[in-house]
């Protein structure tokens, strides 16, 4: 095992801190960089230093982990949509942008992968710690879908698999062989409300998240979590599919506990790996 820390790019919400939890738990030190107005600053009690930065100081980030021997590092959490159309990037950021004809998550965060990577830092996977928490095949929770609820989850599959693949969104709303709702730039919650409005009263419709066509999860894990399904509820999704061995539940114990109470239908769809 490594001496050197490990770092951490931890943008907003509960993710940062499951994998600081695991990773500590392996003996690995932790460099924390945080986002001023993102990151909870409550990281700084799961790991040994947090470096705070705001969104677009990338050769700060950079330099802050090179500087104290980081030679791996995860990218986990959330960054406002906003804030990143409104960062204001230091000349490193603004280098690579300038650079890039598409600016998309693939291409910024591969571009920033790079950059590290001409400073000795190597972007890896936070796949390898979190593990445990990406069900597999034949998983479920809550109560068990209904035949035709089963039959819009393999449909969902081909139809989220499609507009995640065009780089449109990984979570689509089904009800009855109809989208309802298809993920874009609004976000996964917000989907899960406009399809349920659509689907109407009786909980039948059903919501299927997955990772596009060669995922790159260096930069994303597809996560859901007690939020989710609160979300489903209230808006009257009453299936969540995601896809097996590629998806993460968060908070585990209260998730599945959730989904029994709250009367949604949680499975995995497609095949692990």
């Amino acid at each position: 095992m490594s001496d050197a820390p490990l770092g951490l790019i931890a943008g907003s919400k509960s993710l940062p801190f499951l994998f600081a939890r695991e990773a500590r738990k392996q003996g690995r030190g932790l460099v924390a960089v945080a986002f001023e107005g993102e990151t909870d600053p409550t990281i700084a009690s799961v790991v040994d230093e947090v470096v705070w930065i705001r969104v677009g100081q990338l050769g700060r980030m950079i330099q802050a982990l090179a500087q104290r021997s980081v030679k791996e590092c995860v990218m986990l959490g959330q960054i406002a949509p906003k804030n990143l159309f409104d960062l204001r990037p230091d000349l490193r950021a603004m280098s690579i942008l300038f650079k890039l004809k598409e600016k998309n998550a693939h291409t910024l965060f591969g571009a920033i992968a790079d950059e590290l990577g001409r400073d000795g830092i190597t972007l890896v996977p936070a796949v390898p710690w979190l593990q445990p928490w990406m069900p597999t095949a034949g998983y479920h929770c809550g109560p068990i879908l209904s035949r035709g609820m089963d039959q819009d989850v393999e449909y969902g599959l081909k139809i989220a698999r499609e507009t995640s693949r065009l780089e449109i969104g990984q979570c689509v709303v089904v009800k009855r062989g109809t989208v309802l709702a298809v993920e874009a730039f609004e976000g996964t919650d917000e989907c899960l409300e406009r399809g349920g409005r659509l689907a109407g009263k009786g909980g039948e419709a059903v919501a299927v998240k997955v990772a596009k066509p060669g995922h790159d999860f260096r930069f994303d894990i597809p996560c859901v979590g007690p939020m989710t399904l609160a979300v489903c509820a209230r808006s009257g999704v009453g299936g969540l599919a995601v896809e097996a061995g590629r998806t993460l539940l968060l908070d585990l114990e209260q998730f599945e506990s959730d989904a029994r109470r709250l009367k949604v239908s949680v499975v995995t769809a497609g095949l692990s790996g």
